[in-house]
């Protein structure tokens, strides 16, 4: 039971970092967005067009051969159009206008200048006024297309913003997606709302029921198995989805020993004992470290970990029998990557992050409730379930858990220094009140030994590091600027209460667009 057609606005995606911030703004203005990539553009407008269409920024020159272009079916399908960056670049050359190389280029910070009218600045700029946007490009259009007029001018393109009303064919050469252009979001929401006559109704309200009426149709009579990870997103399928078929369901959660600090216990007790959800627990924290035995390579350790846990829960799967269905968190975030590498969507275990795949001998159909949905919107699902404020804004956990924070080898030994740091390291964050405004973060067991003094005796210890950053949907994210104040009190506490480190250093790093989950 997809979205409605006609209550959606299509995202072209050429190939910017930020579209997803695109898709992110429209949802926030109450509007259903989806991405497809530009070449599978034209199929995705399907028998009943959506109500708007957004073209993305991109890194190519669209005058040169070979790069992406803008279908001619997107321009004639009636509906409202708005090209951003490269969108705006890639309309005016499918539409008879000009692009060129090698003039002025404008990258960081401008000032819009609005020199005329346009329903698309209806509420959010006035004539004459000057506004800062954010632009990025190193092209610009030189001729425009029959019907088009400039709107807005900037010091390095003389068709910053770009209309043809009659047509409701709009461009941007700014980027009103990210929040250095103030009124980006405003101006988005007035294209989808306005001019495309989008209702905004998206609200999780009306996707849980949504949602619960296509489980039920989907799973009929059947049952499901759903695994549990400890992470949001596989603990709000899983309501979801009891919510939608009750006994139906049973969930597995595989301990596989590289969890956080009481967070098994806490799994059990939140699914059996406050929801009364049938739960099945395995204990193979054994079987997993004995596995990891000897291996250093990160990637090897994923997919061993992820094969192991495919195994163990085809086990459990087996042994429940009668079994037709299985439910995974898949957020869209990992439908667009998945999409973007390999022209389509992946079958993978996604509570293990998408290191093991799903075995054909499993004969199971899969169930993704949340594969519409950002990481917040999921967190907003979890509240609306009434999924527990402790656990719905937990931090996101990666599927091979600590394995993949302790480089090198993972013993029994790094694994109970790095839990503890880990958990002292947390406690701290939250004492001070820090913890709901931080994406995610977490210690690591760095590879390094240090040659320290503690009282009157040397010590050759570990070195632990703190990562913590900041982020809204997981897609981009920056360091969290600690105080030095909370750095040496943590750093003290670790050293003096954990066994096994005797320096800790603070890691300030940035993630670019694009990867699914920070680690």
């Amino acid at each position: 039971m997809p979205k409605p057609a006609q209550d959606r606005v299509l995202i072209v995606d050429f190939g910017s970092q930020v579209t997803q911030l695109i898709a992110r703004r429209v949802r926030e203005a109450g509007v259903y967005s989806e991405i497809v990539p530009f070449d599978k553009a034209e199929a995705a407008l399907g028998p009943v067009p959506p109500k708007a269409i957004i073209l993305s920024g991109g890194p190519a020159s669209v005058h040169e051969t070979g790069t992406p272009q803008a279908a001619q079916a997107l321009f004639t399908a009636g509906v409202p159009v708005l090209g951003i960056c490269y969108g705006e670049q890639a309309m005016v050359a499918a539409l008879g206008g000009q692009v060129e190389g090698g003039h002025t280029r404008e990258f960081g910070r401008a000032e819009l200048q609005i020199i005329d009218e346009t329903p698309l600045f209806d509420g959010v700029f006035q004539e004459g006024e000057r506004a800062p946007v954010w632009m990025s490009h190193g092209d610009r259009v030189t001729r425009l297309p029959p019907g088009f007029r400039a709107v807005g001018i900037s010091t390095g393109a003389p068709f910053a913003a770009i209309a043809d009303d009659s047509r409701r064919l709009y461009g941007l050469q700014f980027h009103p997606e990210v929040v250095h252009t103030p009124k980006g979001a405003a101006l988005l929401a007035n294209f989808v709302r306005t001019i495309a006559g989008c209702p905004g109704d998206w609200t999780m309200t009306q996707f849980r029921a949504r949602e619960i009426a296509r489980i039920r149709e989907q799973v009929g009579d059947g049952h499901v198995i759903c695994g549990l990870s400890g992470g949001v997103d596989s603990a709000v399928a899983a309501l979801l989805i009891h919510e939608a078929i009750g006994e139906q369901l049973t969930c597995i959660f595989v301990d596989h020993g590289l969890l956080r600090e009481a967070e098994a216990t806490e799994v059990v007790e939140l699914f059996r004992g406050h929801y009364n959800i049938p739960l099945v627990a395995v204990d193979a924290a054994a079987r997993f470290l004995d596995a990891l035995q000897g291996v250093t390579d990160p990637e090897v350790k994923r997919k061993m970990i992820g094969k192991l846990f495919v195994d163990v829960f085809e086990a459990e799967a087996d042994r429940l029998g009668h079994v037709e269905f299985l439910a995974q968190g898949t957020l869209y975030p990992d439908v667009i990557e998945s999409v973007s590498a390999t022209g389509g969507p992946s079958a993978t275990i996604k509570s293990h992050h998408n290191v093991g795949g799903l075995p054909e001998r499993m004969r199971l159909k899969l169930i993704e409730p949340l594969r519409e949905l950002f990481k917040d919107e999921v967190r907003v699902l979890g509240r609306e379930l009434g999924l527990p404020p402790a656990f719905v804004n937990r931090h996101p956990f990666p599927g091979p858990g600590l394995a993949i924070r302790i480089p090198g080898e993972v013993t029994e030994e790094k694994l109970a220094i790095l839990r503890k740091a880990d958990a002292i390291y947390l406690d701290e964050i939250r004492k001070r009140g820090l913890y709901d405004k931080i994406w995610q973060a977490f210690a690591v067991l760095l590879p390094v030994r240090t040659v320290g003094v503690m009282g009157d005796a040397r010590t050759y210890d570990f070195v632990c590091a703190l990562r913590a950053v900041t982020s809204l949907d997981g897609m981009t994210a920056d360091y969290y600027d600690f105080s030095h104040e909370f750095l040496g009190a943590a750093a003290r506490r670790i050293i003096n209460e954990v066994r096994g480190i005797n320096r800790v250093v603070y890691d300030i790093t940035s993630k670019p667009p694009g990867t699914i989950e920070w680690e």
